[in-house]
């Protein structure tokens, strides 16, 4: 039965016919492992083509949905990180493989007559191919990509008369946006892969009408395409998707940094690894000494140069008509891919190995890149979620990402980490409270900041010392003030090891009036023995003066409803410095906006209500009190 319905369709569509001249095909001198690189990019290819088609039913582009698709994509949908991994390292693929293809072409000279079209097909494929590698880098619509593919639209912009209009062409008007997005879209989901579909046809249409090429000299026996190459097609191509599927594994899909942010900077802004041989180029001094001396800038080595490379490879067909032009084409293509990769390499150690300042933010800025991109996805999958106004506004207003961002800005030459990432100009004027780069860990008030300002406090704010001017007052009374006294005179009782419990119960009672959420809660008995001690001084083995004689204090307590509230009855007030709130979002805010509230005139440090938004004190005050969503897991 299943023969007579083969023989209905054959006699119908005549796919016996077919199959004989596909399957068939004589290969002189047999079958060889060296052939099989254009069945490989033809295998990749469709791999780009089915994962891509299922990205695209995901995907939504626009600059407030895009990055969210991918997320979904790569975080909440089943196998879509797999999926997405695949694609994206087929694109990898495709580019190695072609460079593999077009370098056996030309050594084997298979690009000479009658094969002149096809190997020029060839190499519209291959600019085809980068193409779509460069539209594909926007579409995550994250920080690398948005600043990468700005660099590669400038190098458009370069281009002699047209460059500019042809910039503006891609971009969707003078600046990046939405329309950007859209048409990169267009181009790579459907602009391009219809095109690489029609030269791919037209490639293997004139390939199979002249032949395979075999390297001379040619051996005397003779294959067939089945079974013989088609075996090791098919175990090259399985060899292939072996690496796809490793390198996805490995990686868990590709990566997806922090979502576009066009008001922040990104040092790290580098094309993908396939053009990092031109970025460098274009790095160096001589190159933009020779565009300014032709008068035509950048384009001499975005434009000029490159396109005299190509257009030698264009013309190897006529070029490689005698042996003395064959050996002449392998030898420049053996140096051009040399170079590209010495420039590749170049770029890549100044990026990830060199302590230049270029190479050091460089890295700094990846990493932040990944902190945020971890961090967006922690937001998005609080239960809040992803808001209308997209994941950007997420990072937007989150303390964590924020806050350091700010301290930096505005805390930190005072405020400097002891062991710094870049050394300071000028020494600290006030003690260590947080270091961005380490931004989960912040010291002020923590349980450790607190001993210390307890048992050595002219140690703690040794610091103090280096102010100088309209402020160097405020700063000794501070140094040589009462609290100094307060921590010399009872160093010894606190430091009684009988004390040790009772300390610690001091300690938790302070920590726990910033509701940080690692602190007890007011109920719990360590907090209320220190509360005790807060108030009468009187500890298991003698007594320290009691806190409630210099500062007010409002404690936390628990109510009816079981909320942590402050309580109405003070413990004292009417005192400076207030320790109501110590080390909260709210007590930070009002201390920074106007310090002179919380500790009087015995105040070193300016106030920031002029110079700071409301919004941003938040921020900074939230990010110190640890007054942020945090996973379970975090």
């Amino acid at each position: 039965m299943i023969k007579s319905l083969l023989d209905w369709l054959d006699h119908r569509v005549g796919y016996r016919e077919l199959l004989q001249e596909a399957m068939y095909e004589r290969i002189p001198g047999g079958a060889r492992w060296r052939y099989v690189w254009g069945s490989t990019l033809t295998f990749t290819f469709v791999i780009q083509m089915i994962t891509g088609t299922c990205l695209w039913m995901a995907y939504s582009p626009s600059a407030t949905t895009a990055w969210e698709s991918v997320y979904y994509i790569q975080n909440e949908m089943t196998m879509g990180w797999v999926v997405r991994g695949m694609h994206h390292f087929a694109a990898q693929a495709m580019v190695v493989l072609m460079v593999i293809h077009l370098m056996q072409v030309v050594i084997d000279g298979a690009y000479k007559a009658p094969r002149e079209v096809n190997f020029w097909l060839g190499l519209v494929l291959a600019q085809i191919v980068l193409f779509l590698g460069l539209t594909g880098y926007l579409l995550p619509w994250d920080q690398k990509g948005y600043y990468a593919t700005q660099v590669a639209t400038e190098i458009m912009g370069s281009a002699p008369l047209v460059g500019p209009y042809i910039q503006q062409l891609m971009q969707g008007g003078s600046q990046y946006g939405h329309h950007t997005l859209t048409r990169f879209f267009a181009l790579h989901a459907g602009v391009l892969p219809s095109l690489l579909i029609v030269f791919l046809g037209l490639h293997i249409y004139v390939f199979r009408r002249h032949g395979i090429h075999a390297k001379e000299p040619v051996a005397p026996v003779e294959g067939m395409f089945w079974p013989d190459q088609v075996l090791q097609d098919a175990v090259a191509c399985l060899a292939v998707l072996a690496a796809i599927l490793t390198a996805t594994w490995y990686w868990h899909g590709a990566e997806l940094t922090a979502p576009a942010n066009p008001a922040e900077s990104y040092a790290a802004a580098r094309p993908e690894w396939y053009y990092l041989f031109l970025f460098k180029f274009l790095q160096f001094e001589w190159v933009s000494q020779m565009g300014e001396m032709l008068h035509v800038g950048e384009a001499f080595g975005a434009i000029f140069v490159p396109g005299a490379v190509g257009g030698v490879i264009l013309l190897m067909p006529l070029i490689g008509r005698t042996k003395f032009g064959h050996n002449c084409n392998v030898a420049y293509l053996w140096v051009v891919v040399g170079i590209a990769g010495i420039l590749t390499g170049i770029s890549y150690y100044e990026d990830w190995y060199s302590q230049t300042s270029e190479g050091i933010a460089f890295r700094a800025a990846v990493e932040e890149a990944h902190r945020d991109g971890h961090r967006v996805v922690e937001l998005a999958q609080s239960p809040t979620g992803i808001p209308p106004q997209g994941a950007a506004i997420l990072l937007r207003t989150d303390p964590l990402t924020q806050g350091p961002k700010l301290f930096a800005q505005y805390c930190l030459d005072c405020h400097q980490p002891t062991s710094p990432a870049t050394p300071f100009q000028f020494p600290a004027q006030a003690p260590e409270l947080a270091d961005p780069a380490h931004r989960d860990l912040v010291r002020f008030a923590s349980r450790e900041w607190t001993r210390s300002v307890l048992t050595d406090f002219g140690q703690h704010f040794q610091s103090l010392s280096g102010i100088t001017g309209e402020r160097q007052e405020a700063a000794e009374s501070i140094l040589d003030g009462t609290m100094k006294g307060w921590s010399d005179d009872n160093r010894e009782t606190l430091q009684n090891p009988a004390n040790a419990a009772d300390v610690e119960a001091l300690i938790e009672f302070i920590y726990a009036q910033s509701q940080r959420p690692d602190a007890l809660p007011p109920s719990d008995p360590k907090v209320q023995r220190g509360q005790e001690i807060f108030v009468s001084g009187e500890m298991a083995m003698g007594q320290i003066d009691a806190c409630v004689d210099c500062h007010s204090m409002h404690p936390l307590i628990v109510d009816a409803a079981g909320q942590t509230v402050l309580a109405e009855a003070a413990l004292s007030e009417d005192l400076q410095p207030i320790l109501t709130g110590y080390g909260s979002s709210d007590w930070l805010q009002a201390f920074i906006a106007n310090p002179s509230s919380h500790y009087g005139d015995t105040n070193a440090m300016p106030g920031f209500s002029g110079q700071l938004s409301p919004q941003e004190l938040e921020l900074i005050a939230r990010w110190l009190a640890e007054d942020y969503y945090q996973s379970a897991k975090h």
